[in-house]
């Protein structure tokens, strides 16, 4: 089966009719200079890089996978040269400072670069992953000499970088790490710990690996507020090899091209970053932008899935499809249930693009527009969104995936379709950057609850103003009637713990209003063409009637009586 390929069409119809991205870049003085034929020109170059680059090591990556031998980590072959490639022809900075040796350029572009290269080859693209959260860490919370030492070498690329947090007894509760660091006479601290799950701990693609590390203080407080942030190089400054070793890579269910390392620090000599006993607030910094690069793994990995079974379903000829008199009417397109697969998942696809980039765009205006009242308005959207989309939209990467696998029929089951490793590498963005459950909880009890539903309220009253969107103003009403049924849920004897249960039944329902909005955004500038028809039908057919569905699941959870 050929490779993913980028399709610059749909994404620029997103982008600039849907979104008219260029007319909101053009309201922030940093990005002076960008145009929508610079953003188309480097939308085109992104595109022709990851299909000539990235897309063709997918299989090698997932076959050969990378391997360990004596604490070192040999990757799979031609993902070394592509990651100096990648990093040489300034894509790994394309939004870094220019003063920090990047191109400054807006997220949202980014954004589209992350998604292809996920769908391309999502186990190389982990590597340089995590690069924009550790040179936004490095930048904002590192001294001045660690700035001076490392913040143009991970900002570039040159260097790659890990996030040290997971431990073996903790999982998810980063209040349990145990790791230490104990302060020594010429400032460094000694990191002594396990770390696990480490995501590019180590490998040959680059010559050093800047590695941020959680860990305590001998005199630090148990819990969260006694964690403190370290910057544990690979090599020195000096060019000394540090005491951190690779132990072992696990074997893992998919993206076999990224080495999942369990890294041990024997008093590794590390550099504090931010200030003692705030090292989760150094690393939040990354989370925002983080979780939308995992989102659009999902988007990527569904599109890259969809490809493929779109592709085959157009030349698999099977028997005569029901009460059909095409001439083609044996394809496996043409029957109904296939239809019905590949249009929902378009849908999915295409309306969490339209989310996706609004989101890199608000990043943008978080972070660059002139007027306090915007920034402000932008980060409130991408609080809100971020964990709405990494939760749904990697959910439905994966079983979208499986619904695409099913195409195939029993090729799909077979390795040399590559359908299967979709489905494989797409389940691990289910769990990693914050589990779908953690950002249910994080959604509804500390965002929505939090503020007593102001934030959410104030959102959807914005997208219900929206006269490109009134065709989603019932989706959107489903939305703020879920809202109320939590608020008043509370006051159930077991409200808080019946609250937690129903949390990812809110999410997926405020998905489906968010996904409903998207395509009314879509629907006012849509072609005529079934390639955008379908899809929108599908939404309506079979995506939309589960809102209802999750709203009673809320209101008999909470015991909460509804409207007739």
């Amino acid at each position: 089966m050929s490779a993913y390929q980028p399709r610059l069409d749909e994404v620029q119809f997103i982008l600039h009719d849907v979104l008219q991205a260029s007319h909101q870049i053009a309201q922030l003085p940093a990005f002076a200079e960008v145009d929508l034929d610079l953003m188309n020109q480097v939308l085109d170059e992104a595109g022709k890089f990851v299909a000539a680059e990235i897309a063709p090591l997918n299989r090698v990556g997932d076959e050969v996978g990378a391997q360990w031998r004596d604490g070192q980590v040999t990757m799979p072959p031609g993902f070394k040269e592509a990651y100096a490639a990648f990093w040489q022809a300034g894509w790994a900075s394309l939004t870094t400072a220019p003063e920090d040796g990047g191109q400054g350029l807006p997220a949202v572009l980014d954004a589209v670069l992350y998604e292809w290269l996920c769908a391309a080859n999502h186990g190389w693209t982990m590597a340089p992953g995590l690069l924009h959260g550790a040179y936004e860490c490095i930048k904002h919370h590192a001294s001045d000499a660690l700035r001076e030492a490392y913040l143009s070498k991970v900002g570039t690329g040159e260097w790659l970088a890990t996030m040290c947090l997971t431990e073996p007894h903790a999982g998810s509760d980063l209040g349990r790490v145990r790791s230490k660091a104990v302060p020594q006479a010429d400032g460094s601290y000694a990191i002594e710990g396990t770390k696990i799950f480490i995501s590019g701990g180590e490998h040959d693609l680059t010559d050093n690996i800047v590695h941020l590390v959680l860990a305590r203080l001998p005199d630090a407080p148990p819990g969260p507020k006694g964690l403190s942030l370290f910057l544990v190089p690979k090599f020195d400054r000096e060019g000394q090899r540090s005491a951190v070793t690779c132990e072992r890579i696990e074997e893992k269910m998919g993206i076999h091209g990224s080495p999942t390392c369990v890294m041990r620090f024997d008093g590794a000599r590390g550099w504090l970053v931010g200030e003692v006993g705030r090292g989760l607030q150094a690393m939040f910094v990354m989370m925002n932008a983080a979780r939308l690069h995992v989102a659009l793994q999902g988007v990527g990995l569904l599109d890259a899935a969809w490809q493929k079974a779109d592709a085959y379903a157009h030349e698999r000829r099977q028997m005569r499809a029901p009460g059909s008199t095409e001439k083609e009417a044996d394809l496996l397109i043409a029957h109904p249930a296939m239809r019905r697969t590949l249009e929902t998942q378009r849908a999915w696809i295409d309306g969490g693009r339209v989310l996706a980039y609004r989101t890199g765009l608000a990043l943008d205006q978080a972070k660059h527009h002139p007027e306090a009242s915007a920034r402000e308005a932008a980060q409130g959207w991408c609080a809100l969104i971020t964990p709405i989309l990494k939760a749904a939209w990697t959910e439905q990467g994966f079983h979208g995936a499986s619904a695409c696998l099913q195409v195939f029929g029993g090729h799909g089951y077979v390795r040399e379709w590559g359908i299967e490793q979709n489905v494989r590498d797409a389940r691990i963005a289910m769990i990693y950057e914050g589990t779908n459950e953690i950002q249910a909880n994080d959604l509804l009890i500390r965002k929505v609850l939090g503020d007593e539903g102001q934030a959410m309220r104030a959102m959807v009253a914005s997208l219900m103003a929206d006269p490109q969107a009134s065709a989603a103003r019932e989706s959107l009403e489903v939305l703020l009637a879920a809202t109320a049924l939590c608020l008043e849920g509370r006051d159930h004897p077991e409200g808080l713990v019946r609250l937690h249960a129903v949390a990812s039944d809110y999410l997926r329902l405020a998905s489906l209003a968010l996904l409903h909005w998207a395509w009314a955004r879509i629907g006012t500038v849509m072609p005529a063409q079934a390639r955008w028809t379908g899809p929108a039908q599908a939404l309506h057919d079979w995506i939309l009637p589960e809102l209802p569905m999750r709203l009673a699941l809320i209101a008999q959870q909470l015991k909460v009586p509804q409207a007739a």
